[in-house]
């Protein structure tokens, strides 16, 4: 149990890394569930409840100053208590979302109160032309949120992993059945929220194109995202040589202004 938590421990660390080296992705949980299913043993159920949870946070980004629930500890500790007691990813999702939720509390007094500090030091080192300094600053911070996470989910796991499965053991058949047929929902409200920021009245015609070509003609999503990635070529082409015939500017009576003066 001990070197399992420590395992997760370090898989959250590295996931959580982003802030100090850059976006990889390492954090999403269809990546995590596989690493902490290879952590407890069983890849299958890890890559099954890390998909589930990628559905489910699949709009999860941060835009601007907003901060979305953690996706790191949730993917983590929720496909971790569902894999430890035996549940399948219903209990994954009951689980991740409020865990997720709750990280978040904790990460916002980070990002509050430490961050400032250390973005102060880095501007004092910043105005004496030390370089190092700044990039100092910029790995603690980075680095300091990593081991809070990595350390939250190592506690949690190690002491509320029995405390789940037991919780877990006291719900009624009809409410486990409920949270069975409402996974099938959760992952729907992701692609909800992802739409909400993707689509518009210019895209929207091609989404719904990809609908009825899956609906009614029954082509394999590889066969729409090939189909798509064609058509967009061909749109983008156009869109080009259109832009490419507004470039000639027109005179007021129609005549074309060639762009090279005769000297």
């Amino acid at each position: 149990m001990l070197i399992q938590a420590i395992l997760l421990g370090l898989v959250a660390f590295i996931a959580q890394s982003e802030y100090a080296l850059g976006t990889s992705l390492l954090s999403r949980p269809i990546v995590t569930g596989l690493f902490t299913g290879i952590v407890l043993g069983d890849v299958k159920a890890g890559i099954i409840m890390g998909a589930t949870l990628e559905l489910a946070f699949i709009g999860s980004f941060s835009v601007g100053a907003a901060i979305p629930p953690d996706v790191v500890t949730g993917g983590i500790l929720g496909t971790a208590f569902a894999i430890t007691a035996g549940a399948g990813t219903e209990t994954a999702l009951l689980l991740g979302l409020p865990i997720a939720t709750l990280t978040l509390i904790l990460k916002n007094i980070y990002l509050g109160i430490l961050i400032p500090i250390m973005n102060q030091n880095a501007d004092k080192y910043a105005a004496d032309g030390n370089y190092k300094g700044v990039e100092r600053m910029h790995l603690i911070a980075g680095f300091g949120l990593s081991l809070m996470l990595g350390l939250v989910v190592m506690i949690s796991f190690m002491v509320g992993s029995k405390t789940v499965g037991n919780l877990l053991d006291m719900i009624p058949e009809f409410i486990q059945h409920g949270l069975s047929v409402a996974t099938g929902l959760i992952p729907a409200l992701g692609f909800a929220m992802l739409a909400r920021l993707l689509i518009n009245k210019q895209v929207a015609p091609y989404f719904f194109l990809g609908f009825a070509l899956a609906a009614y003609l029954e082509i394999p999503v590889t066969g729409i995202a090939i189909f798509g990635a064609i058509v967009a070529v061909v749109v983008i082409n156009i869109m080009n040589v259109r832009g490419g015939q507004n470039n000639s500017v027109q005179t007021s009576t129609g005549e074309v202004v060639d762009d090279d003066e005769d000297f």
